[in-house]
């Protein structure tokens, strides 16, 4: 029973201690937007689901806008090309970005990714605390950082489970599962890949993502 608390106590201390190491790497300075209340420059501007997260931040490009919504699972009901009908679920999320110049708002890039048609259990939702900004290669422009996870499934199986990250407009992504607990000694998933963006960028990059999916590759 001590080695087991032994255990759990230094698993939370390593966990903490990573997520200070992210948090101190995430030099750029944000600020929260309200979701009731956005800034007139994106405030009619059209967002698919629920905003889940929002907030602005400067760099050398200038004024950022971040705006991340789920649609959380919801029925979907339809007819096939011969007729016939269909159903199931659906659940979608979202991330814009926006540069905003003289009160002026432009999207800049979009995330978007979904589950649909899912006749079992399904889930489509960002994982919380992962949206970061960093500059850490120090070019002045930050990259964005997110992560979520998605699967349509009936049993215990694995999540999938991505990073996306920005820099400017070129898109960067993680790809894998999460971890589970199979039986009392095994474990199945937590495999991942870069893409080929993130094999040729800079190493800080990678180091970063490792750390996240780390953090987090354990769902359940």
């Amino acid at each position: 029973m001590k080695n087991l608390f032994r255990y759990s106590s230094l698993l939370l201390l390593t966990l903490s201690l990573c997520t200070q190491h992210l948090s101190a790497q995430s030099k750029t300075k944000t600020t929260q937007l309200d979701k009731k209340n956005l800034p007139a420059a994106i405030n009619n501007m059209k967002h698919d689901g629920i905003i889940k997260n929002a907030f602005q931040w400067t760099d050398q490009k200038g004024l950022n806008m971040l705006i991340a919504t789920e649609t959380g699972v919801y029925e979907y009901n339809g007819e096939t090309d011969a007729g016939g009908s269909i159903g199931g679920s659906n659940a979608e999320l979202y991330v814009y970005h926006y540069l905003v110049k003289n009160s002026v708002a432009e999207l800049s890039w979009k995330v978007s990714d979904y589950i649909r048609d899912c006749p079992v259990d399904l889930e489509a939702h960002f994982i919380p605390n992962t949206f970061a900004i960093t500059d850490l290669n120090k070019n002045g422009v930050s990259e964005v950082w997110m992560m979520y996870v998605t699967v349509c499934h009936g049993d215990v199986s694995p999540l999938d489970m991505k990073i996306i990250m920005y820099e400017g407009n070129q898109k960067f992504a993680m790809r894998g599962q999460n971890k589970i607990k199979f039986s009392a000694t095994e474990y199945i998933g937590g495999e991942y890949k870069f893409d080929q963006a993130f094999l040729n960028a800079s190493p800080a990059f990678r180091t970063y993502a490792k750390k996240m999916w780390q953090l987090h590759i354990s769902g359940r």
